[in-house]
């Protein structure tokens, strides 16, 4: 660790602005200035005093903190590479697939960060692929080539210590790296904010390990990018597009029925993929074939998302897990349209499926993989759609049959408690997503506001 002596402690400057008054402590390490903002006048001189009273000692201070050696916590005998490690191992069993691979994700980009020099004996795609794939993966860590494991120990001995967290210029230097990508162009702001929450975890971690004395990342508004859950309403899709498409779907000479059945599930009854992907036949009750009423009920209670076999415990791509926001075992029933009722009926019997079999199924009886889905729904947006319709975000994700059919429950007039019942989501949350997707209810919701707020007529008061 580097010191000085050349300490020199300044008057505290206030300054008054619209938001309030602060306090800064001034100092300077070998005539490199020092800031300390307060809120309180009693705080900053408490921590000025603080200050003084170090010189008068002949205490060094440090260089890369800016603050008095005695002030140092636990930090500088911890390698922050190591306690990355250490943290990965810690929330490998307490966390999904997906988000053992977002926290791989948020480790690598502040390790890279952190780094003492750039790694010149090495690409940096490798470094990056190293970190990403095998030290912050528990599972693989052990796995790594001669290679990878060269590139991890030059990272271990190159990490700065945990120390680099007390100096404000290094946090904002993690920060401003999360906010580009490779390219050099900006993140999308909702990748920033999952890589914050990530190392806000960490942060709480080594407060609770006394590695650091408090969480050094900034707090309050505007200290994240503002992400919006809402719908684009240029993703939804009329009825003519969504029936055009799940015939061109249909029409495929490569199980084509097969998946025009599992859009049709999307579009019709709004579960996640990952949801319908994990159905069995026994979960769709058919009506009788003579019943007047030919709507089904669809029972969704495990889910199936493909996260990727380096990630699961099992080795295997997708990772099941019960519903989204749900307790465990939990259930959720959905009302099927008599269409879909007639398509799942037929598909059903063309498959020669059995109760315990899966209702959507790869080639080989598999999981119908993610790959084949997308590439389906691909193939139908170029032949279907228009240019500029292709280009534009309509019907651009598989996840938009489910926001069309949410959408359009809604603007039929389907309570929205109900709505979030059938959907998997809480009401505050559905309406954050759809409410702006809402349409074609104003003429009515303006004749329910006229039936009631005309003023009476009262006689003059003389």
């Amino acid at each position: 660790m580097e010191t000085t002596y050349n300490v020199k402690v300044w008057k505290t400057a206030t300054y008054k602005g619209a938001r309030g008054t602060t306090h800064t402590v001034r100092w300077t390490l070998d005539g490199n200035e020092q800031r300390a903002p307060f809120a309180t006048r009693a705080l900053a001189d408490a921590f000025r005093s603080e200050l003084v009273s170090a010189t008068r000692r002949g205490e060094a201070f440090s260089l890369s903190t800016g603050r008095p050696v005695s002030h140092q916590s636990g930090a500088t005998a911890v390698n922050w590479y190591d306690f990355a490690v250490q943290f990965t191992d810690l929330q490998w069993d307490r966390t999904a697939g997906n988000s053992r691979k977002n926290t791989a994700k948020a480790l690598t980009a502040t390790t890279i960060a952190l780094l003492r020099m750039p790694a010149t004996g090495f690409r940096p795609v490798d470094v990056r692929t190293a970190l990403r794939e095998f030290a912050f993966n528990t599972k693989r860590r052990e796995e790594a080539p001669p290679e990878v494991s060269a590139i991890l120990r030059w990272v271990e001995r190159n990490s700065l210590s945990m120390a680099a967290w007390e100096d404000p210029a290094k946090v904002d230097g993690v920060l401003r790296a999360f906010d580009m990508r490779l390219d050099g162009t900006r993140a999308a702001a909702s990748s920033v904010k999952r890589n914050r929450r990530v190392l806000n975890v960490a942060m709480e971690h080594a407060v609770k390990r006394k590695v650091l004395r408090s969480n050094p990342l900034p707090k309050g508004r505007g200290t994240a990018p503002k992400t919006s859950s809402a719908v684009d309403k240029r993703a939804l899709l009329n009825t003519v597009q969504a029936a055009r498409l799940l015939g061109c779907v249909r029409s495929r000479t490569r199980g084509g029925p097969r998946l025009h059945a599992f859009f049709a599930l999307l579009y019709y009854a709004g579960p996640r993929p990952e949801e319908a992907v994990a159905m069995r036949v026994r979960d769709v009750r058919l009506p009788a074939p003579e019943a007047v009423d030919q709507w089904c009920e669809l029972l969704f209670h495990t889910a199936q998302p493909e996260v990727g076999k380096n990630w699961t415990d099992t080795g295997a791509v997708h990772e099941e897990r019960g519903l989204k926001g749900r307790a465990a075992d939990d259930t959720r029933g959905v009302p099927g349209h008599p269409s879909l009722t007639r398509i799942l009926r037929e598909h059903i019997k063309a498959e020669e499926l059995k109760p315990g079999d899966l209702l959507f199924q790869g080639e080989k009886g598999e999981l119908l993989a993610g790959s084949v889905i997308r590439r389906a729904w691909r193939s139908a947006r170029v032949k279907v759609l228009t240019p500029d319709e292709f280009a534009s975000p309509l019907g651009k994700r598989v996840y938009d049959l489910r926001h069309t059919r949410l959408t359009k429950w809604l603007n039929d007039g389907i309570p929205p408690a109900q709505v979030a019942e059938w959907a998997g989501n809480s009401v505050p949350i559905l309406l954050a997503i759809y409410a702006r997707c809402v349409s074609g209810q104003l003429s009515e919701l303006k004749k329910r506001m006229e039936a009631g707020e005309d003023l009476p007529e009262l006689p003059d008061v003389g």
